[in-house]
């Protein structure tokens, strides 16, 4: 695959995504397959690419994913696409550490050879976006920056001042503009964003922003600029069809619906059929299922409903009576719990498999990656072993038992035990990258397998 650009941003809130949605929408429209990627560990703005270009969008995090993992993320999800389209993060430099570009945009799109697009907001000057574009440029020389998008324009002789300044100095094209006030919000995010996506009720505003981008954005010098990048080599080969050795069920639905697509994919890789059902719909846990993976998600948005799964909750309960291996991250490590507390105080029983009760806040209680080491042998470490993740989350876990934590997890501002970890079963608010350990995705396959043949030997 040829054709990509990375749409990079100055700093955060200087339009990347609603450049990255209305260039996918408008492309879209014109009959193109685009794939969307998103750098680091965001869910929500893959959610709204998924949704314009029906086409999973993938997350590319170069902290944690090792360089040769990352780019066959890229490779296998823009395979088939006309042109793949990656939104950056935060500013273009920023990354893991002021003093380099590890985990930033620029080095993302560095390893991928993809030409950037860069968002510069020019409220208020107009020779002086040449100097900041300029600054982007020299900061570091490996990094191609093939073209420019000014946002904010006050008007169009504003945009005609900025390019002429940009296009002197820079060498390089201003290939649109967006004016101010002409473009639709995008919604505030949050955590209940993605059920409204998914139910279709933003259709509307991407078709609005695809139509007012494609009016002042030249999309035919963007797709030249793409097609200038390089031909990457093919990736390595996905193979679903390994010999099945056992049958892992999915939580998937409007409550538990974050799941990186390699996690998936490398649990297939390595012998899982992937069985998946619904919850929320009142589905009980597939009778064949060998083991039970249930991630992130929006439990406290339906927690009334799942309060209400009898038998949902006696399925799951009976399974992990029976020693059935499950993991769960975030949102699901939330319905292990005895009970759920929204903001407003009401409380809701969940599955009681954990000894604690996940109580929600108004503001966020966590934030940032997460390096994870087990403390002993879980469902997909053992004592040791190490993976890489991400944590967001508005809820805390207030104990009413003893605990035993799963991981030593080493991060910025947060180190220390963290998670749960109890016989077959294992849990945490951390989203981890199987990408980051294959050991996570082989051991939970053969957690499955162990205990279908110790189920066999029994019947």
């Amino acid at each position: 695959m040829r054709s990509r650009i990375t749409i990079a941003g100055t700093g955060s809130g200087t339009g990347k995504t609603t450049v990255s949605i209305g260039l996918m929408a408008a492309f879209k429209k014109r009959g193109l397959a685009v794939q969307g990627f998103k750098c680091g560990p965001d869910y929500i703005d893959p959610s709204y690419h998924t949704a314009v270009t029906n086409r999973t969008s993938r997350n590319l995090d170069s902290w944690m994913l090792e360089e040769s993992t990352l780019f066959d993320v890229f490779q296998r999800g823009s395979e088939d696409a006309d042109i793949s389209i990656i939104e950056g993060v935060m500013g273009m430099y920023d990354g893991k550490s002021p003093e380099s570009d590890v985990g930033s945009t620029a080095e993302i799109s560095n390893i991928l050879a993809s030409p950037i697009i860069l968002v510069v907001h020019i409220g208020a000057m107009a020779r002086s976006a040449a100097a900041i574009v300029k600054g982007f440029q020299l900061l570091s020389p490996k990094v191609e920056i093939g073209g420019v998008i000014v946002n904010q324009a006050g008007s169009e002789g504003h945009y005609q001042l900025c390019k002429k300044a940009i296009e002197k100095e820079c060498g390089i094209p201003v290939v649109g503009y967006l004016l101010k006030g002409a473009v639709p919000s995008i919604p505030e995010r949050h955590l209940g964003l993605i059920p409204a996506i998914e139910r279709g009720e933003l259709d509307s505003f991407f078709e609005k922003l695809g139509e007012t981008v494609a009016e002042t954005v030249d999309l035919e010098l963007i797709q030249e600029i793409a097609r200038q990048a390089v031909v990457l080599p093919k990736p390595n080969i996905y193979d679903p069809s390994a010999e099945k050795q056992a049958t892992i069920a999915v939580a998937q639905d409007a409550a538990f619906n974050f799941y990186y697509p390699e996690n998936l994919e490398l649990l297939e890789e390595n012998g899982a059929e992937l069985i998946y059902f619904s919850p929320l719909a009142g589905e009980p846990l597939p009778e064949e299922s060998h083991a039970l993976y249930i991630g992130g998600g929006f439990p406290e948005e339906f927690a009334v409903e799942l309060a209400a799964q009898f038998k949902v909750k006696h399925s799951i309960r009976k399974a992990a009576q029976e020693g059935m291996p499950m993991y769960a991250e975030c949102g699901g490590y939330m319905f292990f719990m005895e009970e759920l507390v929204k903001t407003d105080g009401s409380s809701h029983d969940m599955l009681g498999l954990i000894p604690a009760v996940a109580t929600m806040k108004d503001r966020r209680a966590a934030l940032g990656y997460r390096e994870v080491t087990a403390y002993k042998d879980t469902v997909i470490l053992r004592k040791g072993e190490s993976a890489k993740g991400h944590e967001f989350h508005y809820s805390t876990a207030d104990l009413t038992g003893e605990v035993e934590a799963a991981y030593d997890v080493k991060a910025l501002r947060k180190s220390g035990p963290s998670g749960y970890s109890e016989g077959n079963i294992t849990a945490s608010y951390i989203h981890l990258h199987f990408g980051s350990n294959p050991q996570v995705a082989q051991r939970l396959v053969h957690q499955a397998w162990q205990w279908k043949k110790s189920m066999e030997a029994v019947r």
